[in-house]
């Protein structure tokens, strides 16, 4: 394919992010429909890092290797909303989605390469290794609460001492809106991926990064950029971190060689407090924000993750909703400025009714 000044522009953007230390971890057995989640397992004596440079080789979606992965159709002739919508304290659903299994593998990063990532956690689909591609996660079993969001979601695996610690249950995901008019926001074109943080960033970076939230917490500590010391050694009390996701997006790429630079965060605009999507990642898309908990306490000193100190935590999404069904859910719920549910259902609204039906299906 033609090396276009875009092109280059994204392959040394690629390139100039830190690589980290390759290897391999342990793979646990992945689930099958029922989504369980798998014993612990031991950890790799060098947890390995992400390779997040310009992407070489053919593989899944990408079939040139150069990294990028056009959206066809493109979205074109969109300008960022710079109106000032209803006033709505909430615009957002959540997704409950449980581990599925955990691999050293990164199907974004090293697409194809089996077991050269860092230890990954995997939520929703539960087929997803380092040959998923659009096409094999859509339409797949998932432990997801609505059956329709056949998505990947993964995060490096939490280890204390070599003893890996999986988040129990549903874990919270929302689906929110990042700018100020909620009623511009769009649903994820299908096959959208993206990494979220770094693992190579440092404690300052992560910090300052834009989509921290609250850092690690527990008990009474909060906004830590690496892992309390200690915690309560209360049975009601886990580990938690909320990490949001970039919502604007170019509206030509489902993925960049840097996985990152097809997604922007929204800008304030002039004058205002307003959010609104820079002009060159024009599309409002719904805001992903991880809040995971996992159940570990009292002593700390030993928790980690696959892929360093908790500063280096990041997450990765690959979108396989059915359309029509997270369309509804976005049209309702973000679009609606309601706070909905895994249902689409707002209990102080219960007015506007709901989206899915008890399944979690769109009827």
């Amino acid at each position: 394919m033609r090396l276009t000044s875009q092109r280059l522009a994204g392959l040394l953007l690629g390139s100039a992010l830190v690589a980290g230390v390759l290897g391999a971890g342990t793979i646990a057995s992945a689930t099958g429909p029922g989504g369980g989640v798998p014993p612990a397992v031991a950890a790799p004596a060098h947890p390995a890092g992400h390779n997040m440079a310009a992407s070489t080789r053919a593989s899944g979606d990408d079939a040139d290797g150069d990294g990028y992965i056009p959206a066809v159709p493109q979205v074109t002739g969109v300008v960022p909303s710079t109106a000032t919508p209803p006033p709505a304290y909430h615009h957002e659903f959540q997704a409950g989605c449980s581990v599925t299994h955990t691999a050293p593998d990164g199907p974004i990063v090293y697409p194809g390469q089996f077991g050269k990532s860092h230890d990954h956690t995997f939520m929703g689909n539960t087929t997803t290794d380092a040959a998923s591609t659009t096409g094999s996660l859509y339409g797949g079993n998932t432990t997801c609460k609505a059956p329709a969001d056949a998505s990947a979601y993964w995060m490096p695996s939490l280890y204390k001492g070599d003893q890996k610690i999986l988040p129990v249950g549903p874990q919270v995901i929302y689906y929110k809106a990042g700018v100020t008019d909620y009623r511009s926001v769009r649903p994820f074109p299908k096959g959208l991926r993206f990494v979220v943080g770094n693992p190579m960033q440092s404690a300052e970076e992560f910090r300052s990064h834009k989509g921290f939230v609250e850092g690690w917490e527990c008990g009474d500590s909060f906004f830590n950029t690496d892992f309390p010391a200690s915690c309560p050694d209360r049975p009601d009390v886990q580990l938690n971190l909320r990490m949001q996701a970039p919502s604007c997006w170019d509206g030509k790429y489902l993925d960049t060689p840097n996985h990152q630079s097809h997604m922007a965060y929204p800008v304030v605009k002039p004058g205002t407090n307003d959010n609104m999507c820079p002009t060159s990642h024009p599309v409002a898309l719904p805001m992903i924000e991880f809040k995971m908990a996992w159940p570990v306490n009292g002593d700390m000193s030993q928790v980690r993750l696959a892929s360093g100190r908790g500063h280096s935590f990041h997450y990765d999404f690959f979108n396989a909703w059915e359309e029509r069904t997270l369309k509804a859910m976005v049209d309702h719920c973000i679009v609606g400025g309601l706070q909905c549910d895994t249902r689409g259902f707002d209990l102080y609204r219960p007015e506007r009714g709901t989206v899915l039906n008890a399944e979690h299906r769109l009827p």
